[in-house]
């Protein structure tokens, strides 16, 4: 057994005065005269050793309780494996979650309200001296610096809802960094959270040793949700008036069916398409919904559901540009290809641009979704860098190579981007023998396809290597050998045909194929800005090139929120550094001044939507031996973390057993009366 203030042992002293008072007890006897006093002494002898033993007695109750009484004072505690330095002060960080799913209610309302109780239970179980950190999702800045307890309980009850969602190593991470500025302290974590199954991974959790850990689980109700997880359109680039297709991932959280889920989609403020969808337990489905009638320019999508009682992740934002003209970029050795410029004069919504090799903007490549390269002798080191950047950035690129290709600077070019390059000249005559129409180019251009459909003819052509990334035919020879191929490559894609535009080499571009598989290709090569951002994720979003200087500064404007973000400028694009600036879903305007650049979405974290979480047992495992879980079940938690950081405390006990001992003193002088006999 320890004591927690010792000094109090001074105190002691004052068993003196019972004994004294005993001591010092002096009665005046009243005198009786008897005849014979015989037998009287022989009483007055039994009643003096019967009072003898109840003054003992009275002495002893007397000076228990006030030992008791004093030995209270001393808080007397018996140690375990937290308690070493006892009475040392302590910091304490106390994480509380305020995340979307912290808004769920329960026996004491919303999960939220309970945390901040839970929070201030924790302070009011430590010293006056003691000092405090708040943790929330958000990792503000001013939640950096410590605390006493009345300003740690006004800084809790200001803690509001945030979209952000981190893991329980990031906020075990952030808890220690700033305690760990206070070497000489006794340290000591707490997290208040419902611990969704999301929280962390199965891995255990690294916890310094020097922090003592507590985990504080709320007990939420199972409530069904459904939420839209991502939306994705079919076409890479949107022409005015055309039919658009929204492929819609939905994901049923529950373990019931989710039936007859009410969904519509809304296109600037305009209901464009409506759905009902029954989802199976515990799973995610992609369902695709059809409009059309856009105008050129940005559209603002927002998606709505009807599911309730979980309401944080009915709504999902994206946006994308509807554009009035497409440019595609022809680069060839200072002769035009007659064949290209024919394809895309034919649909005014392509705007070709063509250029010679050597007078190429490399700047501004990337403003163009598609650049097809046809007839160039030789590719400079230059310019194949350059088309490498663009593609690992998203960018389209087709080879058709020149009827006199230096086919070393072809490798060159197509070999650092995992793409097909052409290694020889093969003089023999073949035919195309089949395309692949399960490739996404093909899709939907043929109603029905042919058993004997006429394919170009080859009359020479360059064999093509194995590509060592991912790639498909298009079109392929006898022999398993590449006509046209379809590289990926990084976000980007390489066309790769092994046939220069030349009808000495094939029909290809005479052919009724090759029109709607160029058209294809441009379609499928947009790489615009992606339809949406998530909060807390996406803290980098990159966009065209934008000049900035100190009076033109970016900002993203929601109504009367405006947030300038970090600029910076690389090669191709500009970066905007958002960090944890934006923390409200919805849709932002990206403006230089009065003018609007761009529309940018931003969604929550879709994490929070599922509401499963971890048992007692399942944190366990990935808690460290040293790591305490306590039950918030109980009616405080203060008795239950005093017990944990001084160990059993004993000053209750004292207590009661200075009480018994007064009773017993009590009981003693009022009813215990020593045995009168008579005298015969």
């Amino acid at each position: 057994m320890h004591l927690l203030y010792p000094a109090f042992l001074f105190a002691l002293v004052l068993l003196a005065i019972p004994v004294l008072v005993h001591l010092f007890n002096f009665r005046k006897y009243q005198k009786v005269y008897f005849s014979n006093v015989q037998f009287l002494k022989e009483i007055n002898e039994q009643q003096s050793s019967r009072r003898n033993l109840k003054e003992r007695l009275i002495l002893a109750a007397r000076l228990l309780a006030l030992f008791f009484l004093v030995l209270a004072f001393t808080r007397p505690y018996i140690s375990n494996q937290h308690t070493e330095n006892a009475g040392s002060q302590q910091v304490v960080s106390v994480f509380v979650d305020n995340s979307y799913s912290m808004q769920t209610l329960n026996s004491e309302g919303t999960l939220l309200d309970e945390a901040k109780r839970r929070a201030k239970e924790i302070a009011s179980a430590y010293g006056i001296n003691d000092r405090f950190q708040l943790l929330t999702q958000d990792f503000e800045g001013k939640h950096q610096r410590l605390l006493n307890r009345d300003e740690f309980n006004d800084a809790v009850d200001v803690v509001k809802i945030s979209p952000q969602s981190r893991s329980l190593q990031q906020i075990i991470n952030r808890q220690q960094s700033l305690l760990g500025m206070q070497p000489n302290a006794l340290r000591s974590i707490y997290i208040i959270s419902d611990f969704q199954k999301n929280i962390t991974g199965s891995q255990a959790l690294k916890i310094d040793t020097g922090t003592h850990t507590s985990l504080v689980q709320l007990k939420a109700s199972s409530l069904p949700n459904v939420a839209v997880d991502s939306v994705a359109l079919l076409s890479a680039v949107h022409r005015p008036g055309e039919s658009e297709k929204l492929v819609v991932r939905l994901h049923n959280y529950a373990d019931e069916k989710a039936e007859k889920i009410p969904l519509k989609v809304l296109i600037n403020g305009e209901q464009k398409a409506l759905g009902s969808y029954t989802i199976a337990p515990r799973s995610a489905q992609n369902d695709t919904l059809s409009f059309s009638g856009l105008q050129a320019g940005w559209q603002r999508g927002e998606i709505t559901l009807q599911d309730n009682p979980v309401t944080f992740d009915n709504q999902f934002y994206f946006s994308f540009n509807v554009k009035q003209q497409m440019p595609v970029l022809l680069i060839d050795d200072g002769i035009a290809n007659t064949y290209l410029k024919a394809v895309f004069a034919s649909d005014p919504f392509f705007n070709a641009q063509r250029v010679p090799a050597g007078n190429v903007d490399y700047a501004g490549l990337n403003a163009y979704p598609l650049i097809v390269l046809s007839d160039i002798k030789s590719i400079s080191t230059g310019l194949a860098q350059q088309l490498k950047s663009y593609v690992s950035k998203g960018g389209t690129l087709v080879v058709f190579p020149a009827v006199d290709a230096d086919l070393s600077s072809y490798h060159s070019l197509l070999q650092p981007v995992n793409a097909a390059y052409p290694e020889k000249l093969i003089t023999e005559a073949t035919k195309v023998t089949a395309i692949n129409l399960q490739n996404q180019v093909f899709k939907n251009i043929f109603d029905s396809f042919p058993q004997n459909p006429d394919l170009p003819v080859v009359k020479k052509y360059y064999q093509l290597s194995a590509s060592s990334g991912r790639n498909e035919n298009l079109m392929q020879l006898p022999g398993g050998q590449s006509f046209w191929e379809d590289n990926a490559s990084g976000k980007g894609k390489v066309y790769v045909a092994a046939v220069p535009l030349d009808e000495d080499f094939s029909n290809l571009q005479h052919h009724a194929l090759f029109l709607p598989v160029m058209f294809r290709i441009a379609l499928l090569s947009g790489h615009d800005q992606p339809l949406f951002y998530t909060l807390g994720h996406d803290e980098t979003i990159e966009i065209a090139p934008v000049q900035t200087n100190e009076k033109q500064l970016l900002k993203l404007v929601k109504g009367q929120v405006s947030i300038i973000p970090d600029v910076r400028q690389q090669e191709g694009s500009t970066l905007l550094y958002i960090a944890d600036q934006v923390n409200e879903s919805g849709t932002y305007d990206l403006k230089k001044q009065d003018s609007s650049l761009a529309v940018l979405d931003f969604n929550d974290n879709r994490s929070e939507s599922d509401l499963s979480y971890y048992n007692k047992a399942d944190l366990a495992k990935i808690l460290p031996k040293t790591a305490d879980i306590l039950q918030s079940s109980k009616a405080s938690l203060k008795g239950e973390i005093s017990e944990l950081n001084i160990g059993l405390q004993l000053w209750k006990l004292c207590i009661i057993l200075a009480l018994i001992f007064l009773a017993a003193e009590i009981l003693l002088v009022r009813y215990y009366k020593p045995v009168k006999q008579v005298v015969q």
